[in-house]
């Protein structure tokens, strides 16, 4: 054991009794914990320029327009929350400027809020910076912005999800966690919140839509779901949506396990779904906004396009006619009845009339061109074969890969299709069930590997989806927040990594644990991935070559 000194930003020193190997940990990441503290930028000290969100006693006023998305009013209550749980202060929200003075937080959506539209009148804000954008924002303090309003901060965004990225990143600025509901994470108490000068932003993300796909839900998630809220309905998935916002995500599979059918088991599940701005598909054996478990409801007869064309059209019409005006992304094709292949053999024709059929069905439902609903297809498992052998769909709609359900890429563009119209993403795997052996009790994920399969998906220029089945949500926290930030922003470099676990611990437990927890979950994943926990059997590690057992289990033990 050796003794390491490890220096922080701020001169504060820690000591550590430590393994070599978190020597190695700590040497690679002294050099970049001053990029950690670059980011933030709420203080609870005020500086040259910085403005008082809270301050003595007293909180900025908050406003929001009712002319703006009731998504984005929703979560400006939700600010107003996190406010109160950090500093025991609770700011007022209303939606004008009357009889407002002082400071303010004004908070809207460029071209959807009176109040953002009127600094834009008045060059208080520079909209250059945000027309034209997916899902951008910024936060600034601007003086005198209205009368009788000394200085606001102002947090806009270039459209719904934007602003209400804006928020939540605000919100976790001054301490909530965006785990604090389903982990548990405590705020740390501040009464001063101070935000420094400047124009803060994330700008834009580098994938386009960034998910999630709770799955293999039964029974811990689902029981857990009962106790709390009576089901999975919209009083659960408004937990669900939150999580992946403040993750920075937009894009959610729902349960499907039998009996879950989302949007049937709940109409305000879909509502409430596009109110906060998340975008619903249906998992890869799910085609027309159906899930697969509402076919047993429907009574519809054999799961066979060949046998039973009208029912299964009728069917898939009812998950169109439902959809409506929801954003949303429409799951094209077709696989056999409990998740499994269609037919023997690859029969490229009879998909190439599904999808055709089902795209008239949209355009039919809809009254517009069937490129404007956006559709994919998704090449899981034998569905690949299809694609393999050279099957391709309309140029609008985006193509889906598939890892191998172990977190191994198993197909990129070729270079000659790397410009598709349609693009691309890709489904990804933290949790399975299914053949050879399943794994869903522990998270076995490195996130190393993460960063090594997606870093060479988003290099070849897959970057319109990327998805992870995450199982019954815990406990993957660590891959989920790993897999949404590199979606957001994949410039991160390999070297990056130790940072990123030390960064992620630092902000639950603080710093004087941050680097200890974060070789925990390093070494514990580094482990598990040699054979999962449902993988190992009594001859996994040798008992006499080079007494490997003991070597294992003397390593778990450290």
């Amino acid at each position: 054991m050796t003794e390491i000194q490890l220096l922080y930003t701020n001169h504060e020193v820690i000591y550590l009794k430590t393994t070599s190997f978190l020597a190695i940990f700590i040497t690679i990441l002294s050099t970049q914990l001053a990029l950690a503290q670059e980011d933030n930028y709420v203080t609870n000290s005020a500086s040259r320029g910085s403005f008082p969100l809270t301050s003595k006693g007293h909180a900025a006023t908050i406003i929001v327009s009712d002319k703006d998305f009731k998504g984005v009013q929703r979560v400006a209550s939700h600010l107003q929350n996190d406010i109160l749980t950090v500093t025991d202060i609770k700011p007022a929200l209303q939606h004008t400027t009357n009889n407002v003075s002082g400071t303010t937080v004004i908070i809207g959506t460029l071209g959807k809020s009176p109040l953002i539209n009127d600094l834009v009148a008045a060059k208080k804000i520079d909209n250059t910076q945000l027309e034209g954008k997916w899902e951008k924002f910024i936060i600034q303090a601007v003086k005198n912005p209205f009368p009788g309003i000394k200085e606001a901060l102002v947090i806009v965004g270039s459209d719904k999800r934007g602003t209400i990225f804006g928020i939540y990143e605000l919100s976790k600025q001054i301490g909530i966690h965006p785990w604090h509901y389903w982990a548990d994470i405590p705020a740390k108490k501040q009464t001063e919140l101070h935000v420094t000068k400047g124009i803060h932003t994330l700008g834009e993300p580098k994938v386009k839509y960034r998910g999630i796909f709770f799955n293999d839900e039964a029974p811990a998630l689902r029981n857990w779901a009962k106790e709390n809220f009576g089901d999975f309905n919209h009083l659960f998935y408004e937990k669900v949506y939150q999580l992946i916002l403040r993750n920075k995500g937009n894009y959610l599979w729902p349960a499907m396990w039998q009996p879950s059918a989302f949007a049937d088991d709940d109409p305000e599940n879909a509502r409430l779904a596009d109110e906060y701005g998340i975008v619903i598909s249906t998992t890869h054996h799910e085609p027309m906004m159906r899930a697969h478990n509402e076919w047993n409801h429907f009574k519809g007869g054999a799961w066979n396009y060949e046998t039973n064309k009208e029912k299964l059209q009728e069917f898939w019409k009812g998950g169109i006619e439902r959809m409506g005006d929801f954003e949303s992304i429409v799951t094209l094709g077709m696989r056999g009845d409990g998740d499994e292949a269609m037919t023997e053999d690859t029969a490229v024709d009879l998909m190439k009339t599904i999808i055709t059929d089902q795209r008239k069905i949209i355009a039919d439902v809809t009254g517009k061109a069937t490129e404007e609903t956006p559709q994919v297809w998704a090449l899981y498992k034998e569905v690949q074969d299809y694609y393999d052998k050279g099957m391709r769909v309309e140029e609008d709609v985006m193509i889906l890969f598939c890892d191998d359900n172990w977190g191994n890429v198993r197909i990129l563009p070729k270079k000659e299709e790397i410009n598709y119209k349609g693009g691309y993403g890709m489904y990804y795997h933290f949790d399975f069930v299914g053949g050879p052996v399943s794994y869903r009790w522990l998270n076995v994920t490195q996130i190393e590997k993460v960063w090594e399969q997606m870093n060479l998906t988003y290099e070849w220029g897959v970057r319109d989806l990327w998805l992870v089945n995450v199982g019954d949500i815990k406990p993957m926290e660590l891959p989920i927040s790993f897999f949404l930030d590199f979606a957001w922003n994949p410039d991160m470099e390999a070297k990056d990594i130790p940072n990123y676990y030390v960064n992620w611990m630092e902000r639950q437990f603080g710093k004087d644990l941050a680097v200890e927890i974060a070789e925990i979950l390093s070494l514990s994943t580094k482990y598990a991935a040699r054979r999962t926990p449902e993988m190992l059997k009594p001859e996994t590690y040798s008992l006499s070559n080079y007494r490997e057992a003991d070597r294992i289990l003397d390593e778990y033990q450290q």
